[in-house]
Protein backbone atom coordinates (compact mmCIF):
# COMPACT_ATOMS: atom_id res chain seq x y z
CA UNK A 1 0.00 0.00 0.00
CA UNK A 2 1.37 3.17 -1.20
CA UNK A 3 -1.38 5.55 0.06
CA UNK A 4 -0.57 5.46 4.02
CA UNK A 5 2.37 6.23 6.00
CA UNK A 6 5.35 2.94 5.81
CA UNK A 7 7.80 3.60 8.70
CA UNK A 8 11.61 3.66 7.21
CA UNK A 9 12.86 1.84 10.30
CA UNK A 10 11.36 -1.51 9.33
CA UNK A 11 11.26 -0.90 5.70
CA UNK A 12 14.64 -0.08 5.18
CA UNK A 13 17.01 0.28 7.42
CA UNK A 14 16.18 -2.35 10.87
CA UNK A 15 16.37 -6.51 10.45
CA UNK A 16 13.85 -8.64 10.00
CA UNK A 17 14.91 -10.32 13.24
CA UNK A 18 14.28 -6.49 15.03
CA UNK A 19 11.24 -5.77 13.35
CA UNK A 20 9.69 -9.21 14.45
CA UNK A 21 11.24 -8.58 17.95
CA UNK A 22 8.15 -5.60 18.35
CA UNK A 23 5.78 -7.44 15.89
CA UNK A 24 1.93 -7.78 17.16
CA UNK A 25 2.82 -11.51 16.88
CA UNK A 26 5.48 -11.86 19.01
CA UNK A 27 4.07 -9.88 21.60
CA UNK A 28 0.57 -11.52 21.61
CA UNK A 29 2.61 -15.09 21.33
CA UNK A 30 4.01 -13.57 24.61
CA UNK A 31 1.14 -13.20 26.22
CA UNK A 32 0.08 -16.23 25.75
CA UNK A 33 3.03 -17.87 26.93
CA UNK A 34 2.76 -16.08 29.74
CA UNK A 35 -0.70 -17.02 30.53
CA UNK A 36 -0.11 -20.69 29.98
CA UNK A 37 2.74 -20.16 32.32
CA UNK A 38 0.79 -18.42 34.90
CA UNK A 39 -2.11 -20.88 34.53
CA UNK A 40 0.06 -23.81 35.03
CA UNK A 41 1.55 -22.35 38.16
CA UNK A 42 -1.70 -21.89 39.72
CA UNK A 43 -2.54 -25.77 38.87
CA UNK A 44 0.77 -26.78 40.53
CA UNK A 45 0.18 -24.48 43.58
CA UNK A 46 -3.54 -26.31 44.12
CA UNK A 47 -5.97 -24.02 42.12
CA UNK A 48 -8.87 -26.36 40.67
CA UNK A 49 -7.15 -25.91 37.23
CA UNK A 50 -6.59 -29.93 35.35
CA UNK A 51 -3.89 -30.38 32.94
CA UNK A 52 -5.83 -31.05 30.13
CA UNK A 53 -7.00 -27.13 30.44
CA UNK A 54 -3.14 -26.41 30.20
CA UNK A 55 -2.43 -28.91 26.92
CA UNK A 56 -5.32 -27.15 25.31
CA UNK A 57 -4.00 -23.88 25.85
CA UNK A 58 -0.67 -24.54 24.85
CA UNK A 59 -1.67 -26.17 21.94
CA UNK A 60 -2.91 -22.61 20.36
CA UNK A 61 0.17 -20.57 22.15
CA UNK A 62 1.42 -19.89 18.14
CA UNK A 63 -2.41 -20.16 16.55
CA UNK A 64 -3.64 -16.80 17.00
CA UNK A 65 -7.34 -16.11 15.58
CA UNK A 66 -6.31 -12.58 14.74
CA UNK A 67 -9.17 -11.95 13.68
CA UNK A 68 -11.89 -12.95 16.38
CA UNK A 69 -9.56 -10.48 18.75
CA UNK A 70 -10.00 -7.67 16.40
CA UNK A 71 -13.40 -7.97 16.24
CA UNK A 72 -13.44 -8.27 19.74
CA UNK A 73 -11.51 -4.87 20.50
CA UNK A 74 -13.83 -2.91 18.14
CA UNK A 75 -16.51 -3.81 20.56
CA UNK A 76 -14.85 -3.53 24.26
CA UNK A 77 -12.14 -1.13 22.86
CA UNK A 78 -9.68 -3.08 25.56
CA UNK A 79 -6.59 -5.31 23.60
CA UNK A 80 -5.86 -7.64 26.33
CA UNK A 81 -9.59 -8.53 27.33
CA UNK A 82 -9.68 -8.99 23.53
CA UNK A 83 -6.60 -11.58 23.44
CA UNK A 84 -8.28 -13.21 26.52
CA UNK A 85 -11.57 -13.82 24.59
CA UNK A 86 -10.38 -14.86 21.24
CA UNK A 87 -7.71 -17.26 22.86
CA UNK A 88 -10.81 -18.69 25.39
CA UNK A 89 -12.73 -19.08 21.87
CA UNK A 90 -9.74 -21.70 21.05
CA UNK A 91 -9.61 -23.19 24.10
CA UNK A 92 -13.43 -23.43 25.56
CA UNK A 93 -12.61 -26.08 28.78
CA UNK A 94 -9.65 -23.80 29.56
CA UNK A 95 -11.44 -20.32 28.64
CA UNK A 96 -12.45 -19.64 32.70
CA UNK A 97 -9.17 -19.61 33.74
CA UNK A 98 -7.10 -17.55 31.23
CA UNK A 99 -5.44 -14.47 33.17
CA UNK A 100 -7.12 -16.09 36.48
CA UNK A 101 -6.12 -12.96 39.02
CA UNK A 102 -4.58 -10.99 36.64
CA UNK A 103 -4.51 -7.77 35.35
CA UNK A 104 -3.57 -5.76 31.83
CA UNK A 105 0.19 -5.00 32.70
CA UNK A 106 0.87 -9.15 33.73
CA UNK A 107 1.17 -9.78 29.90
CA UNK A 108 1.78 -6.07 28.66
CA UNK A 109 4.88 -5.41 31.28
CA UNK A 110 6.11 -8.80 31.66
CA UNK A 111 6.28 -9.41 27.63
CA UNK A 112 7.35 -5.70 27.33
CA UNK A 113 10.52 -6.95 29.51
CA UNK A 114 11.17 -9.92 27.66
CA UNK A 115 11.00 -8.38 24.38
CA UNK A 116 13.34 -5.80 25.41
CA UNK A 117 15.58 -8.50 26.86
CA UNK A 118 16.08 -10.30 23.40
CA UNK A 119 16.08 -7.20 21.62
CA UNK A 120 19.68 -6.40 24.12
CA UNK A 121 20.67 -9.80 22.69
CA UNK A 122 20.44 -8.75 19.39
CA UNK A 123 21.96 -5.61 19.70
CA UNK A 124 24.77 -7.53 22.34
CA UNK A 125 25.50 -9.59 18.96
CA UNK A 126 26.10 -7.03 16.35
CA UNK A 127 27.85 -4.58 19.00
CA UNK A 128 30.54 -7.49 18.85
CA UNK A 129 30.75 -8.06 15.07
CA UNK A 130 31.54 -3.98 15.23
CA UNK A 131 34.30 -4.70 17.84
CA UNK A 132 35.51 -7.77 15.61
CA UNK A 133 35.86 -6.19 12.85
CA UNK A 134 37.38 -2.89 14.17
CA UNK A 135 40.38 -5.41 16.03
CA UNK A 136 41.38 -6.70 13.15
CA UNK A 137 41.45 -2.70 11.49
CA UNK A 138 43.51 -1.46 14.28
CA UNK A 139 45.74 -4.45 14.39
CA UNK A 140 46.27 -4.15 10.44
CA UNK A 141 47.13 -0.21 10.45
CA UNK A 142 48.73 -0.27 14.02
CA UNK A 143 51.98 0.65 12.19
CA UNK A 144 50.66 3.58 9.73
CA UNK A 145 51.41 6.88 11.24
CA UNK A 146 49.10 9.35 10.67
CA UNK A 147 47.96 12.99 11.39
CA UNK A 148 46.66 13.68 14.37
CA UNK A 149 44.35 16.30 15.39
CA UNK A 150 43.36 18.76 18.15
CA UNK A 151 40.40 21.21 17.89
CA UNK A 152 40.58 19.48 14.31
CA UNK A 153 44.22 21.10 13.40
CA UNK A 154 46.91 19.07 12.91
CA UNK A 155 48.84 17.71 15.98
CA UNK A 156 51.24 15.46 16.93
CA UNK A 157 51.45 11.97 14.71
CA UNK A 158 49.04 8.80 15.75
CA UNK A 159 48.68 5.57 13.70
CA UNK A 160 46.01 4.78 11.92
CA UNK A 161 45.57 1.78 14.35
CA UNK A 162 45.55 4.06 16.92
CA UNK A 163 42.63 6.09 15.60
CA UNK A 164 40.60 2.89 15.37
CA UNK A 165 40.88 1.99 19.26
CA UNK A 166 39.47 5.06 20.51
CA UNK A 167 36.77 3.88 18.26
CA UNK A 168 36.70 0.69 19.77
CA UNK A 169 37.28 1.88 23.48
CA UNK A 170 34.06 3.80 23.22
CA UNK A 171 32.33 0.22 22.28
CA UNK A 172 33.99 -1.11 25.01
CA UNK A 173 32.36 1.16 27.23
CA UNK A 174 28.70 0.38 25.74
CA UNK A 175 29.70 -3.28 25.66
CA UNK A 176 30.49 -3.24 29.67
CA UNK A 177 26.80 -1.30 30.44
CA UNK A 178 24.72 -3.61 28.13
CA UNK A 179 25.88 -6.46 30.03
CA UNK A 180 25.75 -4.80 33.33
CA UNK A 181 22.29 -3.69 32.37
CA UNK A 182 21.25 -6.97 31.16
CA UNK A 183 22.69 -8.84 34.77
CA UNK A 184 19.99 -7.04 36.32
CA UNK A 185 16.68 -8.02 34.71
CA UNK A 186 13.85 -8.83 36.44
CA UNK A 187 9.99 -9.32 35.48
CA UNK A 188 7.21 -7.62 36.74
CA UNK A 189 6.17 -10.88 38.26
CA UNK A 190 2.67 -11.30 39.33
CA UNK A 191 1.94 -8.73 41.42
CA UNK A 192 -2.09 -7.77 40.38
CA UNK A 193 -4.00 -4.39 39.69
CA UNK A 194 -1.96 -2.14 42.80
CA UNK A 195 1.20 -4.08 43.40
CA UNK A 196 0.13 -5.99 46.29
CA UNK A 197 -1.13 -9.28 44.92
CA UNK A 198 -4.20 -9.27 46.73
CA UNK A 199 -6.07 -11.26 43.99
CA UNK A 200 -3.89 -13.90 44.43
CA UNK A 201 -4.18 -13.56 48.07
CA UNK A 202 -7.79 -14.02 47.44
CA UNK A 203 -7.28 -17.32 45.36
CA UNK A 204 -4.78 -19.08 47.48
CA UNK A 205 -7.39 -17.98 50.72
CA UNK A 206 -4.64 -15.89 52.24
CA UNK A 207 -1.71 -18.04 51.79
CA UNK A 208 0.98 -15.85 51.94
CA UNK A 209 4.22 -18.67 50.81
CA UNK A 210 2.05 -19.64 47.41
CA UNK A 211 1.46 -16.07 46.35
CA UNK A 212 5.21 -15.56 46.69
CA UNK A 213 6.03 -18.91 45.01
CA UNK A 214 3.65 -18.59 42.03
CA UNK A 215 5.74 -14.85 41.22
CA UNK A 216 8.91 -16.75 41.35
CA UNK A 217 7.77 -20.11 39.59
CA UNK A 218 5.83 -17.96 36.73
CA UNK A 219 9.07 -16.06 36.12
CA UNK A 220 11.28 -18.88 35.72
CA UNK A 221 8.76 -20.90 33.41
CA UNK A 222 9.58 -17.90 31.27
CA UNK A 223 13.34 -18.18 31.58
CA UNK A 224 13.76 -15.44 34.18
CA UNK A 225 15.27 -16.17 37.93
CA UNK A 226 14.16 -12.21 39.40
CA UNK A 227 11.33 -10.35 39.68
CA UNK A 228 11.24 -6.98 41.33
CA UNK A 229 10.17 -7.30 45.10
CA UNK A 230 7.95 -4.25 45.06
CA UNK A 231 6.27 -2.63 42.27
CA UNK A 232 2.86 -0.31 41.63
CA UNK A 233 0.79 -2.21 38.69
CA UNK A 234 3.27 -1.84 36.40
CA UNK A 235 7.88 -2.60 36.53
CA UNK A 236 9.31 0.44 37.37
CA UNK A 237 9.73 2.97 34.48
CA UNK A 238 13.01 4.20 35.17
CA UNK A 239 14.32 0.56 33.63
CA UNK A 240 12.22 1.91 30.22
CA UNK A 241 14.54 4.90 30.73
CA UNK A 242 17.69 2.80 31.19
CA UNK A 243 17.51 1.08 28.10
CA UNK A 244 17.00 3.88 26.24
CA UNK A 245 20.11 5.67 27.53
CA UNK A 246 21.81 2.39 26.79
CA UNK A 247 21.13 2.85 23.04
CA UNK A 248 22.10 6.41 23.36
CA UNK A 249 25.15 5.54 24.23
CA UNK A 250 25.71 3.27 21.53
CA UNK A 251 24.58 5.56 19.33
CA UNK A 252 26.77 8.39 20.83
CA UNK A 253 29.84 5.86 20.01
CA UNK A 254 28.48 5.00 16.27
CA UNK A 255 27.93 9.03 15.61
CA UNK A 256 31.63 9.69 16.62
CA UNK A 257 33.18 6.72 14.31
CA UNK A 258 30.46 7.87 11.59
CA UNK A 259 31.57 12.06 11.75
CA UNK A 260 35.58 10.76 12.01
CA UNK A 261 34.89 8.66 8.91
CA UNK A 262 33.19 11.62 7.02
CA UNK A 263 35.95 14.09 7.81
CA UNK A 264 38.63 11.22 6.81
CA UNK A 265 36.71 10.76 3.71
CA UNK A 266 37.06 14.27 2.99
CA UNK A 267 40.76 14.36 3.51
CA UNK A 268 40.96 11.26 1.15
CA UNK A 269 42.94 9.33 3.33
CA UNK A 270 39.99 6.39 4.31
CA UNK A 271 36.41 5.69 2.63
CA UNK A 272 33.26 4.13 3.37
CA UNK A 273 32.07 1.07 1.10
CA UNK A 274 31.30 2.55 -2.39
CA UNK A 275 29.70 0.03 -4.64
CA UNK A 276 30.76 -0.23 -8.34
CA UNK A 277 26.95 0.77 -9.67
CA UNK A 278 26.67 3.30 -6.76
CA UNK A 279 25.74 6.88 -7.52
CA UNK A 280 26.80 9.59 -5.21
CA UNK A 281 25.31 12.46 -6.81
CA UNK A 282 22.48 13.11 -9.24
CA UNK A 283 24.00 16.00 -10.19
CA UNK A 284 27.60 15.71 -10.00
CA UNK A 285 29.13 12.05 -11.20
CA UNK A 286 32.40 11.80 -10.21
CA UNK A 287 31.28 12.26 -6.21
CA UNK A 288 31.70 9.49 -3.57
CA UNK A 289 29.71 11.00 -0.40
CA UNK A 290 29.68 9.15 2.33
CA UNK A 291 26.26 8.38 2.38
CA UNK A 292 26.25 5.19 4.81
CA UNK A 293 28.22 7.20 7.79
CA UNK A 294 25.43 10.22 7.01
CA UNK A 295 22.57 7.95 7.44
CA UNK A 296 24.34 6.54 10.85
CA UNK A 297 24.69 9.95 11.93
CA UNK A 298 21.21 10.28 11.16
CA UNK A 299 19.53 7.54 12.68
CA UNK A 300 21.98 8.25 16.14
CA UNK A 301 20.65 11.63 16.52
CA UNK A 302 16.82 10.04 16.31
CA UNK A 303 17.94 7.87 18.76
CA UNK A 304 19.92 10.23 21.12
CA UNK A 305 16.90 12.32 21.08
CA UNK A 306 14.39 9.70 22.06
CA UNK A 307 16.13 9.02 25.63
CA UNK A 308 14.94 12.15 27.15
CA UNK A 309 11.41 11.05 26.79
CA UNK A 310 11.49 7.95 28.61
CA UNK A 311 13.03 10.51 31.46
CA UNK A 312 9.55 11.96 31.08
CA UNK A 313 7.49 8.99 31.53
CA UNK A 314 9.40 7.87 34.41
CA UNK A 315 9.01 11.34 36.38
CA UNK A 316 5.34 11.50 35.48
CA UNK A 317 4.12 7.87 36.48
CA UNK A 318 0.89 8.79 39.73
CA UNK A 319 1.13 6.89 42.25
CA UNK A 320 0.75 2.81 41.29
CA UNK A 321 0.46 3.61 37.54
CA UNK A 322 -1.40 6.06 34.54
CA UNK A 323 -2.47 5.13 31.37
CA UNK A 324 -0.44 8.39 29.80
CA UNK A 325 3.29 6.13 29.23
CA UNK A 326 1.49 3.60 27.38
CA UNK A 327 0.94 5.53 23.33
CA UNK A 328 4.67 6.92 23.88
CA UNK A 329 6.50 3.58 25.11
CA UNK A 330 4.59 2.02 22.05
CA UNK A 331 6.78 4.61 20.06
CA UNK A 332 10.32 5.45 21.50
CA UNK A 333 11.13 1.98 22.77
CA UNK A 334 10.51 0.00 19.89
CA UNK A 335 11.62 2.40 16.94
CA UNK A 336 14.17 3.23 19.12
CA UNK A 337 15.70 -0.67 19.00
CA UNK A 338 15.09 -0.58 15.33
CA UNK A 339 16.95 3.02 14.74
CA UNK A 340 19.95 1.56 16.36
CA UNK A 341 19.67 -2.19 14.55
CA UNK A 342 19.97 0.15 11.33
CA UNK A 343 23.21 2.20 12.84
CA UNK A 344 24.55 -1.76 13.67
CA UNK A 345 24.10 -2.94 10.86
CA UNK A 346 25.59 0.10 8.91
CA UNK A 347 28.65 0.14 10.82
CA UNK A 348 29.37 -3.48 10.43
CA UNK A 349 28.62 -2.97 6.79
CA UNK A 350 31.11 -0.08 6.91
CA UNK A 351 33.90 -1.92 8.80
CA UNK A 352 33.83 -4.79 6.95
CA UNK A 353 35.02 -2.99 3.51
CA UNK A 354 36.81 0.17 5.23
CA UNK A 355 39.13 1.74 2.55
CA UNK A 356 42.34 3.11 3.72
CA UNK A 357 44.65 5.00 1.35
CA UNK A 358 48.39 4.70 2.83
CA UNK A 359 49.93 7.14 0.37
CA UNK A 360 47.63 10.07 0.61
CA UNK A 361 47.92 9.42 4.66
CA UNK A 362 51.43 9.67 4.22
CA UNK A 363 51.67 12.51 1.92
CA UNK A 364 49.66 14.68 4.74
CA UNK A 365 51.80 13.57 7.08
CA UNK A 366 55.30 14.75 5.22
CA UNK A 367 53.14 17.73 4.88
CA UNK A 368 53.37 18.56 8.41
CA UNK A 369 56.08 16.82 9.54
CA UNK A 370 58.59 19.49 9.43
CA UNK A 371 56.91 21.56 12.03
CA UNK A 372 56.81 18.59 14.40
CA UNK A 373 60.16 17.78 14.06
CA UNK A 374 60.81 21.58 15.38
CA UNK A 375 61.13 20.35 18.90
CA UNK A 376 63.63 17.09 18.38
CA UNK A 377 66.07 19.55 16.18
CA UNK A 378 65.90 22.24 19.12
CA UNK A 379 66.84 20.04 21.32
CA UNK A 380 69.50 18.63 19.51
CA UNK A 381 70.61 22.41 18.52
CA UNK A 382 70.74 22.60 22.40
CA UNK A 383 73.05 19.87 22.97
CA UNK A 384 75.87 21.47 20.34
CA UNK A 385 76.13 24.38 22.31
CA UNK A 386 72.88 26.84 21.32
CA UNK A 387 70.43 28.83 23.43
CA UNK A 388 67.40 26.96 23.89
CA UNK A 389 65.53 30.67 24.27
CA UNK A 390 67.16 32.00 21.29
CA UNK A 391 67.03 28.80 19.11
CA UNK A 392 62.95 28.74 20.31
CA UNK A 393 62.29 32.18 18.89
CA UNK A 394 64.54 31.58 15.31
CA UNK A 395 62.38 28.60 14.95
CA UNK A 396 59.30 30.39 15.68
CA UNK A 397 59.49 32.84 12.73
CA UNK A 398 60.79 30.28 10.23
CA UNK A 399 57.53 28.52 10.85
CA UNK A 400 55.91 31.73 10.23
CA UNK A 401 57.39 31.77 7.04
CA UNK A 402 56.73 28.28 5.55
CA UNK A 403 53.22 28.66 6.62
CA UNK A 404 52.94 31.44 4.66
CA UNK A 405 54.94 30.33 1.41
CA UNK A 406 52.70 27.32 2.08
CA UNK A 407 49.24 29.00 2.60
CA UNK A 408 49.94 32.17 -0.07
CA UNK A 409 52.00 30.77 -2.68
CA UNK A 410 50.72 27.37 -2.71
CA UNK A 411 53.92 25.63 -2.29
CA UNK A 412 56.28 22.80 -0.66
CA UNK A 413 56.64 23.16 2.81
CA UNK A 414 60.91 24.66 3.04
CA UNK A 415 61.03 24.79 7.15
CA UNK A 416 63.64 22.42 7.06
CA UNK A 417 65.79 24.23 4.30
CA UNK A 418 65.57 27.42 6.02
CA UNK A 419 66.35 25.94 9.49
CA UNK A 420 69.60 24.19 7.87
CA UNK A 421 70.19 27.85 6.15
CA UNK A 422 70.17 29.30 9.74
CA UNK A 423 73.60 29.59 11.28
CA UNK A 424 72.24 29.56 14.68
CA UNK A 425 71.24 25.59 14.38
CA UNK A 426 74.74 24.40 13.17
CA UNK A 427 73.10 21.46 11.35
CA UNK A 428 73.32 20.19 7.71
CA UNK A 429 70.35 19.30 6.14
CA UNK A 430 71.18 15.65 5.97
CA UNK A 431 71.06 15.66 9.60
CA UNK A 432 67.90 17.83 10.22
CA UNK A 433 66.34 15.36 7.42
CA UNK A 434 67.43 12.75 9.75
CA UNK A 435 64.40 13.29 12.49
CA UNK A 436 61.76 12.70 9.58
CA UNK A 437 60.83 9.69 9.63
CA UNK A 438 57.58 9.72 10.84
CA UNK A 439 57.85 6.41 13.19
CA UNK A 440 59.68 8.52 15.12
CA UNK A 441 57.17 10.82 16.01
CA UNK A 442 54.25 8.00 16.81
CA UNK A 443 55.47 7.65 20.56
CA UNK A 444 53.36 4.40 22.02
CA UNK A 445 51.13 3.81 19.61
CA UNK A 446 51.67 0.68 17.85
CA UNK A 447 51.97 -0.75 21.34
CA UNK A 448 49.37 0.95 22.64
CA UNK A 449 47.13 -0.82 19.95
CA UNK A 450 48.12 -4.36 20.50
CA UNK A 451 48.50 -4.00 24.65
CA UNK A 452 44.74 -2.60 23.99
CA UNK A 453 43.69 -5.59 22.12
CA UNK A 454 44.98 -7.82 24.37
CA UNK A 455 43.65 -7.19 27.88
CA UNK A 456 40.28 -5.50 27.20
CA UNK A 457 38.97 -6.38 23.70
CA UNK A 458 39.96 -10.08 23.21
CA UNK A 459 38.64 -10.88 26.46
CA UNK A 460 35.23 -9.87 25.58
CA UNK A 461 35.61 -11.43 22.08
CA UNK A 462 36.83 -14.73 23.69
CA UNK A 463 34.30 -17.68 22.73
CA UNK A 464 31.30 -15.65 21.43
CA UNK A 465 30.22 -16.55 17.81
CA UNK A 466 30.23 -12.78 16.36
CA UNK A 467 30.43 -14.46 12.36
CA UNK A 468 27.13 -15.30 11.43
CA UNK A 469 25.42 -12.11 11.68
CA UNK A 470 22.88 -10.94 9.51
CA UNK A 471 23.50 -7.30 8.76
CA UNK A 472 22.59 -6.89 5.46
CA UNK A 473 22.55 -2.76 4.08
CA UNK A 474 19.41 -3.30 1.37
CA UNK A 475 19.30 0.99 0.35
Amino acid sequence: MRETYDSPLSKRYASKEMSYLFSEDKKFRTWRKLWVALAETEMELGLCINQKQIDELKAFVEDINYEVAERKEKEIRHDVMSHVYAYGVQCPSAKGIIHLGATSCYVGDNAEIIIINEALELVKSKLLKVIANLREFCIRYKDIPALGYTHLQPAQLITVGKRGTLWLQDLIMDYESLQNLQSRIKLLGVKGTTGTQASFMELFNNDEEKVKELDVRVAKKMGYDNVYMVTGQTYPRKFDYMVISLLSQISQSAYKFSNDLRILQSFKEMEEPFEDKQVGSSAMAYKRNPMRSERMGSLCRFIITNSISPAFTASTQWFERTLDDSANKRIVLSESFLALDGVLNLYINITENLKVYEKVIHSRVNAELPFMATENILMEAVKRGGDRQELHERIRVLSMEAARRVKEEGLDNNLMDLIAADEHFNMSIEEIKSYLSPTNFVGRAPKQVMEFISEEVDPILNNKNVININAEVNI
